[in-house]
């Protein structure tokens, strides 16, 4: 097991993100994550085309009082991007049981978002004991394969222009990421910047385009997840949807509440990144679950 510290890169601004980095070696790469605070766990799962940073106000706050654990998937943020690792949720699911599992932590409240959400919950569902309460932004967990705008957008990142767009052009951070925000004025050009130079040259982007491609590549995968969902669906679960999401809309939602009717749910007029758009509102909704949760 390999905790230490490197040399930040040159366009990361620790103003915005001021948090010691960390480093551990798994069998797919050296992964970079963020351990900030002591107390109770609350591990910070990200989807794409994120890392780390997007959770950064909530940890400035929670390390108060919390033991805040956010990893960067490995081919994304501080994370090593090695050629040939195959970047699907399967294998950033194996990591982050590795990852837990050399940490050696035993009792967590899991926080996901996005991709972050089979990959998390993937995990969750095999360990349930460890799983202390779950907090959901916009994510899903079932089958992809009949929705007919994931089997669009599921032909376009397999055709030579996917390709085209998000290696050589880094379409997801540039433009989908912007997509995604419904006040773009919450997107400072700085905070952009964040987002898209953690992906400099093609083949550092090889995962953002795998995991686009998993969105229904991995649909069977996902229901496999979904079916069995019962062995932490009595958990305590706080759920913050933007409902201005253009991607993950109020359809999933839906989904959602049917199958965790006892799910604390809130919602927020956003899009689709509502750490970024609704922080404040955020950390409040979280300080209100946890103290339930720590009361009963």
């Amino acid at each position: 097991m390999m905790t230490n510290t490197t040399t930040a890169p040159a366009w990361l601004d620790r103003s915005l993100f001021p948090f010691k980095s960390n480093f551990l070696q798994l069998k797919a790469g050296r992964m970079h994550y963020i351990d900030e605070g002591s107390g109770p766990v609350i591990i910070f799962i990200h989807g794409t085309p994120t890392w780390s940073f997007l959770y950064r106000e909530l940890i400035k706050t929670f390390s108060k009082n919390y033991r805040c654990i956010a990893p960067d998937h490995i081919g994304f943020g501080l994370s090593d991007k090695p050629y040939d690792f195959a970047g699907t949720p399967q294998s950033h699911s194996r990591n982050l049981a590795e990852f837990i599992g050399q940490l050696g932590l035993q009792k967590f409240t899991l926080v996901v978002h996005d991709f972050g959400g089979p990959i998390g919950l993937s995990y969750a569902v095999q360990d349930p004991e460890r799983i202390e309460g779950i907090i959901l932004f916009n994510t899903w967990l079932w089958e992809t394969a009949s929705n007919k705008e994931i089997q669009k957008a599921d032909r376009l990142l397999n055709s030579s222009l996917g390709k085209l767009l998000y290696l050589w052009l880094n379409f997801s951070p540039k433009m989908l990421l912007k997509k995604g925000f419904a006040d773009k004025s919450k997107l400072s050009k700085e905070m952009h910047q964040h987002y898209i130079l953690p992906f400099p040259d093609k083949d550092s982007r090889r995962s953002l385009l795998n995991i686009g491609k998993s969105l229904m590549g991995a649909s069977g995968w996902y229901q496999q997840q979904w079916d069995v969902l019962n062995s932490i669906s009595h958990k305590p679960w706080l759920i913050l949807w933007g409902t201005k999401d253009r991607f993950i809309n109020l359809d999933y939602l839906a989904k959602w509440k049917q199958r965790l009717p006892h799910a604390k749910v809130v919602e927020l007029a956003c899009g689709h990144f509502v750490q970024e758009e609704k922080a404040k509102e955020s950390i409040l909704e979280i300080q209100n679950f946890i103290h339930q949760q720590t009361d009963q």
